[in-house]
């Protein structure tokens, strides 16, 4: 995969209590509805998080769920598996099993970013469907951390997501930020993995599961 000009998707936290929707469907996206579905047993007020535990230590990223609302719907419901999706083994639905849980960063470019969210580790795998994009001139990536979507142009993202380890403005208006992350000792720790011609880590890096909490602001 090339290092620029930025990341590419190339297909199209604990299981909650909640049920899975056994009507939804693995090749359709989520609707902005979902995002409150996806959320009701979390009670407490507060802000959105992402836990990302990995192999290198842990990543919190604050979601943006107002200003991408979709988009936090997907990696929401993908992440607690109330999100149905293909699995690329059998080419299955599933719904019931956390996307995220076990895959690995099959991409890392020191100095630049992380991606993950492929389920098979390739750089070509997905959900089984797409999302549109959601830009909004708040959200940029304007500093370290930005964690936003992979794609192969506009209205193309499914599930892989990348966390940049600079800013990266030229890629505003072109991948929906849709979080800010913390713990970026992490993030450098996987960049700097020794890697291929293409970027894939010479070592399984981890994604181990992905928690999603409120907590208080």
């Amino acid at each position: 995969m090339e290092a620029s000009p930025g990341p590419d998707a190339r297909v199209p936290g604990p299981t909650s209590e909640l049920p899975p929707d056994p009507s939804e469907s693995a090749h359709t996206p989520p609707t902005p509805d979902d995002a409150i579905r996806y959320t009701l047993d979390l009670a407490s007020p507060g802000t959105l998080i992402a836990i990302l535990e990995t192999s290198e230590g842990s990543v919190t990223c604050e979601l943006f769920e107002k200003r991408a609302p979709l988009t936090v719907a997907n990696f929401v419901g993908l992440a607690r598996g109330l999100k149905a999706y293909v699995d690329p083994q059998t080419d299955r639905s599933v719904t019931g099993r956390p996307f995220f849980d076990g895959q690995s960063f099959h991409r890392v470019i020191p100095g630049f970013l992380i991606q993950g969210g492929d389920p098979t580790g390739t750089g070509y795998g997905g959900p089984g469907y797409v999302i549109p994009d959601e830009f909004h001139s708040e959200l940029r990536h304007d500093r370290p951390g930005t964690l936003s979507m992979a794609n192969l142009g506009p209205d193309s993202g499914g599930s892989q997501f990348f966390i940049t380890e600079v800013a990266a403005p030229h890629l505003d208006d072109r991948h929906t930020v849709f979080g800010r992350c913390s713990d970026l000792e992490t993030v450098r720790a996987i960049s700097h993995i020794p890697a291929d011609p293409e970027n894939r880590p010479n070592e399984d890096v981890q994604l181990l599961r992905v928690i999603i909490e409120r907590r208080a602001e």
